[in-house]
């Protein structure tokens, strides 16, 4: 008796312990059935520019779905921005790109131009932007800084001295004179 009670411990224990082995942690992803689009970036800030320029950025993505994903179309906001894509099925696991080419003829002030990307993604259409300043031609342009201190350092007053505030990600330099 006490031999059965002890087996059937055993088979409990040794079942407990194979099913704790199998739960996957609570980051882990679990792999989308179909197709999944998902961009590296979703918006490109290109800074000002003068009126007339033409801002070019890839967006880049991945299929993380398990079926190949096909882009269908891309919707634009206005005939000033022109999409170009990977037109090929991208199987799973593998990265495409998006190029949107806007140009700025005849547009002044913030610009917001959203691409809708229309395929065959699990999660629907997908979006990327392009969001910047346009400027008359001849007014002064500064692009988007890769660095904001460099660029603080960079407005700094001919006499060296600049008084800076940071707040989240803007970087306010007060030029003394």
């Amino acid at each position: 008796m006490k031999n059965v009670l002890f087996l059937a411990l055993s088979l409990s224990v040794m079942g407990l312990s194979a099913q704790a082995q199998s739960v996957k942690p609570a980051n882990a992803q679990a792999k989308v059935a179909g197709p999944q689009i998902q961009f590296e970036e979703s918006k490109y800030e290109f800074g000002a520019v003068p009126t007339g320029a033409v801002v070019d950025h890839t967006f880049k993505f991945k299929n993380v779905g398990t079926q190949p994903l096909v882009i269908s179309n891309i919707g634009v906001t206005c005939g000033c921005t022109t999409p170009e894509w990977t037109r090929e099925p991208i199987m799973p696991g593998r990265s495409g790109t998006v190029v949107a080419k806007f140009n700025t003829a005849g547009k002044y002030g913030m610009q917001n131009k959203v691409l809708t990307i229309e395929s065959n993604s699990v999660g629907g259409n997908a979006m990327v932007a392009l969001v910047g300043d346009v400027k008359e031609a001849g007014a002064a342009v500064q692009a988007a800084p890769a660095n904001a201190a460099e660029s603080a350092v960079n407005q700094a007053a001919p006499d060296g001295k600049q008084k800076m505030k940071m707040d989240d990600s803007k970087i306010k330099v007060k030029k003394k004179s």
